[in-house]
């Protein structure tokens, strides 16, 4: 009599990679991809973006000016970037096109 812990972890590692991809596509966020929520009044614009941005000088200076305003203390509980919208967009497009 053996115990089966190897088909144990493999069902309940399958239940969890399943249950991540429900919640990453009921909220609409592709895998590779963060929310981040933009804006520099109290109403701020939802924006997904990939997590290679985070590489990029112009975005990790966003994150710098984010990090001085709100620390880790973000009030829409995801990331929050003080920046205005079309500065934002403008700068994500660049990111796009290189």
């Amino acid at each position: 009599m053996g115990i089966r812990l190897p088909s144990m972890l493999l069902s309940a590692k399958h239940s969890l990679k399943l249950q991540s991809l429900l919640t990453r596509t009921q909220f609409g966020i592709p895998k590779g991809h963060i929310v981040v929520y933009v804006g520099e009044t109290q109403r701020k614009k939802r924006f997904v973006v990939p997590i290679s941005y985070l590489k990029h000088p112009s975005f990790l200076d966003l994150l710098n000016r984010a990090e001085e305003e709100f620390g880790f203390n973000h009030p829409m509980g995801g990331l929050t970037i003080p920046c205005d919208e079309d500065t934002f967009i403008d700068l994500t497009s660049r990111l796009n096109q290189s």
